[in-house]
């Protein structure tokens, strides 16, 4: 439902506010097809402001229902329907693909490599796993981007993922108005201008100044987005 205020915001701000579109797998339900379809249709007749990229799409299956497998498993099919459409969403606007993946991993790779999309073009967000997974990712040509997690001290596979990837591809974000970075109150609300604190630690996991990191960070960002 709020689809149509980011291509407000996009249209008001030219060249400073970007936006993506997508049905995020936590709101995926019976109906969920035409909600994909009014995406199908969202740039018809519009010359401005059109999405950076589709997302978040993906699989998740920490939030499926837990007293119930079958109704989960259910659920995760149609996850997996509409992660399939937005794949082929993405492909036909010649966009990036914007990943969630939560307990869902393998699956996700699974999906995009059946589907012969670019994997260039492929970001997972919230990289919350270690460097053997991210690997899998590199690999294939797509990436990680990090969050406030990468700030934790209890995230140290967090660090070593973004470490593996290699600055050339190393993308951060906020997920506001969670995941809150350290030193900041973890329960406090997460803000854009807080991925400073993000950047600052993994400047100094890469042993780099923090004005090296966010403009390596930044340019990474750019191009994929095509900004």
């Amino acid at each position: 439902e709020d689809w149509a205020l980011y291509r407000e915001l996009g249209g008001a701000h030219p060249g400073v506010v970007h936006y993506t579109v997508g049905l995020h797998p936590c709101s995926v339900d019976e109906n969920w097809r035409a909600a994909v379809d009014e995406l199908a249709r969202w740039r018809e007749g519009e010359s401005r402001a059109i999405p950076v990229a589709i997302g978040e799409t993906g699989l998740d299956r920490f939030h499926l229902p837990k007293n119930d497998p079958n109704a989960a498993e259910r659920l995760f099919a149609l996850q997996q329907e509409s992660f399939s459409a937005h794949i082929e969403i993405a492909r036909a606007w010649n966009l990036p693909l914007l990943v969630h993946s939560r307990g869902a991993g393998p699956e996700c790779i699974a999906r995009l490599d059946a589907s012969g999309f670019d994997w260039k073009r492929v970001v997972f967000h919230c990289f919350t796993d270690g460097p053997a997974e991210i690997a899998e990712l590199n690999r294939r040509g797509g990436r990680g981007s990090f969050t406030g997690i990468a700030t934790y001290k209890s995230a140290e596979n967090v660090r070593q993922a973004a470490v593996a990837q290699g600055l050339e591809r190393v993308m951060i974000e906020t997920d506001a108005p969670y995941l809150t970075p350290d030193p900041l109150p973890r329960k406090s609300r997460n803000e854009p201008a807080f991925v400073a604190h993000t950047a600052t630690a993994l400047a100094r996991v890469f042993e780099i100044t923090l004005e090296e990191f966010a403009a390596r960070s930044t340019a990474n960002a750019r191009a994929f987005f095509n900004l």
